[in-house]
């Protein structure tokens, strides 16, 4: 396994660096990084299913223009994936994963926000779909694994996949040797030691870091993977990150992953960009529909509803325009 770098100088940004807490970042860009490895995981028979040639197409940016980010859910944080997997058989399914994260509180919420994912991206695609809710809380009561409705006589049940990590066995996760059970690791080790001190951390750290080393990956592959155990807890005292790295070092006899803090960063500013160009997008669009229902109202006479089913916009925005072209006159 090769993970030599020529410097060392994330130790010495690290000093000063805030603690990295977007855990939900992490996670989407661990699923990103090894989805191959996800599948595996969960499917034994994911060689003959999946055809692992072709590349995966992360259809992220559909999924947020579908369910659009919620605000001010603090303690509840969700990354959702919706992922185009090609078959063996030459045709193509939807692997739509979500990931619960730190989901303290409107557990009730889960089941039915798993089935509204699911019927829209149906809706949208019309090819079969398995879906799969990671759950990472600390409650063990809470495991939602079907919704269900009935109303006189009409009954849905829809059941789906679900991988409590603090359900799962420590020792089977050391024993497998998919990348994807290092991950795992790391998410049931914080579960498990949530008041554990800087040193105690640093030991699961270095016992993780261990882990990895074991499944001699690849030189790309292991830099993505150990950035996802450096990072996901952070130390109380940030100088302790270059103790860790530094005993990395000595435990690997070779300089620590270059770049880990950039790859976070890295992806951060990616999705700013995305974010961005999404923005924009909508704004075009919006000076579109504007124009648009401006024209209609000048050169047609049309009631505002009639405008508003015609420019497929909200009777509102009709009204909003055309006191705009009032107050103009």
């Amino acid at each position: 396994m090769a993970v030599e770098t020529s410097t060392t100088e994330v130790s010495a940004r690290a000093i000063n660096a805030k603690p990295y807490k977007r855990d939900d970042e992490l996670w989407k860009g661990i699923l990103d990084d090894i989805f191959e490895d996800f599948l595996r995981f969960f499917f034994a028979d994911a060689g003959g299913l999946f055809d692992f040639d072709k590349k995966f197409a992360f259809l992220d940016k559909e999924f947020n223009r579908l369910f659009p980010p919620e605000e001010d859910t603090a303690g509840v944080r969700f990354v959702d994936k919706l992922v185009k997997v090609h078959l063996k058989n030459g045709g193509s399914k939807f692997i739509l994963v979500h990931v619960e994260v730190q989901g303290n509180g409107r557990h009730e919420e889960l089941s039915s926000r798993m089935f509204r994912y699911f019927y829209r991206a149906k809706d949208k695609h019309n090819v079969s779909i398995t879906a799969f809710a990671i759950l990472i809380d600390d409650i063990k009561s809470h495991h939602p694994k079907i919704y269900k409705e009935e109303y006189l006589g009409t009954r849905l049940s829809y059941e789906f996949n679900t991988y409590k990590l603090l359900e799962q066995d420590e020792g089977m996760l050391r024993a497998n040797p998919n990348p994807f059970a290092v991950v795992a690791l790391t998410v049931l080790m914080a579960l498990k030691n949530k008041k554990i001190d800087d040193e105690g951390l640093k030991r699961i750290k270095l016992d993780l870091t261990y882990e990895l080393m074991k499944r001699n990956l690849d030189k790309e592959k292991y830099d993505k993977i150990w950035a996802f155990l450096a990072y996901y807890v952070n130390f109380e005292n940030p100088k302790m990150m270059i103790r860790f790295e530094k005993e990395v070092e000595q435990l690997t006899g070779r300089t620590t992953p270059m770049g880990v803090k950039e790859i976070l960063l890295e992806r951060r500013e990616k999705i700013g960009i995305e974010k961005g160009f999404e923005k924009g997008i909508e704004k075009g669009e919006a000076r579109k529909s504007h124009d648009v229902v401006e024209n209609l109202i000048i050169k047609l006479t049309l009631s505002d509803q009639q405008v508003a089913d015609v420019a497929e916009v909200s009777v509102d925005f009709v009204k909003k325009v055309r006191q705009e072209i009032i107050s103009r006159k």
